[in-house]
């Protein structure tokens, strides 16, 4: 891996007085008019984008070892400074409307390149996500491409009893979005949307997911799985167990 992509400490905000900062999009290869290019929505889900960094040979495995500390940008909270984040999405909904701007400017410049988001289902409880939904079908932005983990849980609890946003298929349908529903553990299942030839119409794939999917211990937390923290040695004790026999009998797959 080279040294240019081993994460750093912060080094201030963008500016013509600051010569050393780094965006985070920098991590994620090479830059062009008929690349596509990826955008993180619910930035509490950073790690797993660090992870896909390293496991692509796009940033330093040791970088890791920097996750959530002061002064470093591998933030257990991506900004756009942070490795892989393209804009800083945070508070949640923001990214959708960030990421359909760029795809609009890019469409503008005739630029081939799709536009790539990753999504929460509860960013659908927010105004500004419609917003930006209406304002992506009205402009005809079919070099978007949204994916979206429905799992049904937020940091309250089940999304049903907090604010239901179901049947969101058919919601988005009504907007005008072209739409799909697919097994969110079938990465098979995932990639076949990448090849949709464009109508129009900006396309959304709600993935269904489990949290827990494959983690007996995971579930005896469910509903809840946001802020968590090991209750006890004993729980601490029993997830590095698991881990450990994931590791002898190599059934990572079999999770996912």
């Amino acid at each position: 891996v080279e040294e240019s992509i081993k994460p750093g400490i912060f080094s201030g905000v963008p500016g013509p007085g600051n010569p050393d900062y780094r965006a985070g999009f920098m991590y994620n290869g090479p830059r062009g008019e008929e690349l596509d290019r990826f955008y993180l929505s619910p930035s509490q889900y950073a790690l797993v984008l660090y992870a896909t960094l390293i496991e692509t040979g796009r940033m330093s495995p040791d970088g890791l070892l920097d996750f959530n500390r002061d002064g470093s940008i591998v933030e257990m909270i991506g900004a756009e400074h942070s490795p892989g984040h393209e804009v800083m999405s945070g508070s949640l909904g923001q990214g959708i409307s960030q990421a359909s701007g760029i795809a609009m400017a890019r469409k503008l410049r005739g630029e081939k390149g799709r536009n790539v988001i990753f999504m929460s289902d509860g960013e659908f409880q927010i105004g500004q996500v419609w917003e930006a939904i209406q304002m992506m079908v009205y402009y005809k932005l079919d070099n978007i491409l949204v994916y979206v983990d429905v799992n049904g849980c937020q940091c309250d609890g089940i999304m049903t009893s907090v604010m239901n946003i179901e049947p969101l298929e058919k919601r988005l349908e009504a907007f005008g979005m072209r739409v799909f529903r697919v097994d969110g553990h079938d990465v098979d299942a995932l990639a076949e949307w990448g090849n949709l030839p464009p109508d129009g119409r900006p396309v959304i794939v709600l993935c269904d997911t489990i949290p827990y999917k494959g983690i007996p211990l995971l579930r005896e937390r469910y509903p809840k799985f946001h802020y968590m923290r090991f209750v006890n040695q004993e729980e601490k004790n029993g997830y590095e167990k698991f881990l450990c026999r994931l590791k002898e009998e190599n059934i990572y797959g079999n999770i996912i």
